[in-house]
């Protein structure tokens, strides 16, 4: 049977609703083979996953990181997944510190922005609420369904709320530098969603070509915000360029109707990551 792979999940150490051990577990429930665990910006839900793992099922330790693009103005912000990477190499280790940092203050400063307007939530509250995770816009969407003044996260990320008016930049890596910094922690940089039309970014074919000349390792195609031609070309870009392909639910628990296994990774990609790294290993349980 052919195993069923799932390289994109988030937990409560970013922007996910279940812990990491609840992760793992509701993977095995769905019948997944292998799950990675990509929070945003952190390794902290890692230790967490690797005790709780289920038998039967292997973990693949990852980050999805905060990239930005500078070739075009404004900068367009993006997303790397990177996985089986060291996680005390102490660049990269600084690098995800600081983005952390500068989500915390960019979070603060919207819901001072909200409050100036009048809208009654509280930085505190948010914080406690984030139970030490990494604090992102989901956090605050969940604090004003909270407070009932959105209906959903998808409400609370459109244009009159996070989405747009409440909208703050936060200073991300440099995506070259994000690649450059997970390759010599001996992971392996695979591009997440570059076709998402639906969040207002599509990275353009050149910047990809560059990216694999810097050492990117693969494209994420099969994802929620690709539509089939969307996928489609993704695949087509790889097979150009010798790239492997990933297929992940990009899972966050209830800030999204997406489930785990939605979309999932052929094996032959999935070993090719595996061959790649030289940070850590996949985890497999028992």
């Amino acid at each position: 049977m052919t195993p069923a792979i799932d390289l994109h999940a988030h937990s409560t150490a970013s922007d996910g609703t279940l812990t990491p051990a609840e992760l793992v577990r509701a993977a095995a429930d769905a019948g997944l083979d292998v799950v990675a665990i990509t929070d945003h910006d952190t390794t902290g839900g890692w230790d967490a996953a690797v005790r709780a793992l289920p038998p039967g099922l292997t973990l693949i330790r990852g980050a999805e990181i905060s990239c930005r693009w500078h070739g075009v103005e404004p900068a367009v912000p993006l997303h790397l997944l990177a996985y089986l990477f060291d996680p005390g190499h102490p660049e990269l280790v600084d690098e995800l510190a600081r983005v952390r940092a500068a989500r915390e203050v960019r979070g603060e400063r919207i819901v001072r922005l909200l409050q100036a307007d009048g809208i009654d939530i509280s930085w505190s509250e948010i914080i406690t609420a984030a139970g030490g995770g990494t604090v992102g816009r989901p956090h605050i969407a969940a604090a004003l369904i909270r407070a009932g003044l959105v209906a959903s996260t998808t409400e609370a990320f459109g244009p009159d709320w996070l989405g747009e008016r409440y909208r703050l930049p936060k200073d991300d890596i440099d995506v070259f530098r994000a690649v450059e910094l997970v390759r010599a922690a001996g992971g392996v940089p695979v591009f997440a969603h570059p076709r998402a039309t639906r969040r207002g970014r599509i990275v353009p074919d050149e910047l990809i070509v560059a990216l694999a000349d810097a050492g990117l390792a693969g494209l994420e195609a099969d994802h929620e915000d690709h539509s089939p031609a969307e996928a489609a070309h993704v695949r087509g870009l790889a097979a150009e360029l010798g790239l492997l392909v990933t297929g992940s639910s990009d899972f966050h628990g209830t800030h999204k109707s997406v489930r785990l296994g939605a979309h999932t990774t052929a094996v032959e990609a999935y070993e090719r990551i595996v061959a790649q790294a030289r940070g850590v290993t996949p985890v497999a349980s028992g």
